[in-house]
């Protein structure tokens, strides 16, 4: 997979497990935006409802299986990423953006900080 363009990465304030439901709640209310009847932009709320699968690189690591073999409980894995570095978000096991660890309330979650552009992600679909 061809690495994405390197990408200012955006300021955001940060938000109480409050204010990041309402703006959940808020996001699936809206509307999709139409252009009237004879756009390019097709209607697409079927979709909605198609699930995806989300997962959250924190690093990966090779190991030999004389490794794996000898794991047990507080075995530490070391991994490729330094502490510090950007998460990856993967929908569907593509890149789709980068950031940092969360709290949100007794969850973790990701707040983006850089988004792979829509002509990369087009590019990368192959």
């Amino acid at each position: 997979m061809a690495a994405p363009e390197a990408m200012e990465p955006q300021q955001f304030k940060p938000l109480n497990p409050e204010e990041t439901a309402e703006l959940l709640k808020e996001s699936r209310q809206e509307p999709m935006p139409r252009t009237g009847q004879g756009s390019l932009i097709r209607d697409l709320e079927f979709l909605y409802g198609v699930p995806l699968q989300v997962s959250v690189e924190v690093g990966r690591a090779r190991i030999l299986i004389k490794d794996l073999l000898q794991m047990g409980e507080g075995y530490v894995v070391e991994l490729d990423k330094l502490a510090g570095e950007p998460l990856d978000l993967y929908i569907n096991s593509r890149l789709i953006a980068r950031g940092e660890a969360v709290k949100v309330g007794d969850k973790f979650g990701i707040k983006l900080t850089e988004v792979v552009s829509q002509s990369d992600l087009i590019a990368n679909l192959g």
